[in-house]
């Protein structure tokens, strides 16, 4: 438990002020390195398909996949290069996928390659969300909601569930989630949401604000948060591995850290965009 507070304590300022005081840049960096890990960790530390190639052509797709965000966000080429851009890569990465699968088609699975794209394409254009968020009008705001709704449904559910928890929610996946460890965190949500709306009302200068949105945003972002969490952890349990790795002291791998945040932040770029809760 130690380890994991001092590394929370090191870690999250560092990344906060990378996102927060940086240029949108500087996100997209740091994310795109952590969805290059995270491939990694998805396909060789699970053992679903340790193939050195795959594992390098996944982790470089997974890094343009985020990078490629930063310049939808910040217009950084014409929106003609933009899907230009995209649909090479795509081109470029399946082909590559295909002709692994042609070359070894006995020892190679056609399910395994569905684990790269995930790991490839799905994963990081959801993580990438995070990058998109920040290239956005007020966009350090923004990004902050998406941290926040992910941690701090994380932290309700488990002081709730330790306090008074008595039904098992997934008790094969993670035995140790209750349903009331989920209403706590949905209710920390809630609360987390209004009280943020309101700093921003009252020492950002947002000129306008809606208490009703940040009640629907910290509901469903309690539900995402929840949901992302028990799905990466049915990797681990099917593949038998308590951690996707050990990067980050006390708290594992990159997967293992933005699990919840893998639904939270697209969640909050398509709640932003529809009903903003604050405008500037």
């Amino acid at each position: 438990m130690a380890t994991r507070v001092i590394a929370a304590a090191v870690g999250l300022p560092i990344l906060l002020a990378t996102v927060l005081l940086l240029p949108p840049l500087a996100t997209a960096i740091v994310f795109a390195a952590a969805c290059a890990v995270a491939a990694y960790e998805m396909l060789w530390r699970t053992g679903f398909l340790k193939h050195r190639r795959i594992v390098l052509y996944t982790a470089v797709m997974a890094a343009a996949v985020v990078l490629w965000s930063w310049m939808l966000a910040c217009a950084v080429i014409t929106p003609k290069f933009l899907w230009l851009s995209a649909l090479l890569g795509l081109f470029v990465f399946f082909t590559a996928l295909f002709c692994e699968l042609l070359s070894a088609h006995k020892e190679l699975k056609f399910s395994s390659l569905c684990i790269a794209v995930f790991s490839g394409i799905v994963y990081p254009m959801m993580i990438g969300a995070l990058v998109r968020l920040r290239g956005m009008d007020g966009g350090q705001y923004f990004i902050l909601v998406a941290f926040l709704l992910s941690m701090v449904a994380d932290s309700g559910a488990y002081f709730v569930g330790r306090a008074f928890g008595r039904h098992k929610l997934a008790p094969i996946i993670s035995p140790k989630k209750t349903v009331e460890g989920v209403i706590g965190g949905v209710a920390a949500n809630v609360a987390m949401m209004l009280l943020f709306t309101l700093l921003l009302s009252k020492a950002f200068g947002f000129a306008q604000v809606h208490y009703l949105y940040a009640v629907v945003y910290g509901v469903l972002g309690a539900g995402a948060s929840t949901v992302g969490d028990l799905t990466l952890s049915v990797a681990k349990r099917q593949t038998g591995i308590k951690d996707y790795g050990n990067l980050i002291p006390g708290h594992g791998g990159i997967l293992d850290r933005f699990d919840s945040t893998m639904l939270v932040a697209p969640l909050t770029e398509i709640l932003i965009l529809l009903i903003p809760f604050a405008v500037k």
